[in-house]
């Protein structure tokens, strides 16, 4: 059976990370922190600051940060209405160009619920 996207998304993903911190200094480590800190429980829960790390993504159009909030939503137990309601946010402001990429989001999710089963 050949590997689904969300898989090779994280193997890939993983692979270059490692890449990255190979040859990382002070500065990209440090964002490399501080972006994960960013989405840790705080005033918001965490559930909701990945469905806005979804939406900035999806307006921004970066299929690689898509994926990744995808799976944190995932994980972070969203619901498939909350996962819609957020992604048509996200299509209100970025409009129709964002189409695309709220196909294959809809199909790296539906990979995950299939996955889980």
């Amino acid at each position: 059976m050949s590997e689904g996207i969300i898989d090779e998304f994280q193997k890939q993903r993983e692979a270059l990370n490692q890449l990255v911190m190979e040859y990382a200094g002070q500065g990209t480590k440090r964002f490399y922190s501080l972006d994960s800190q960013a989405y840790r429980e705080g005033a918001l829960p965490t559930k909701i600051k990945e469905l806005l790390g979804l939406v900035a993504s999806f307006v921004l159009r970066c299929d690689d940060c898509i994926k990744y909030h995808i799976i944190r939503c995932f994980e972070e137990g969203v619901s498939d209405k909350e996962l819609e309601e957020a992604l048509f946010v996200g299509l209100m402001v970025g409009g129709t160009i964002t189409i695309p990429h709220q196909r294959r989001a809809m199909q790296a999710w539906d990979e995950l619920k299939k996955k889980k089963k």
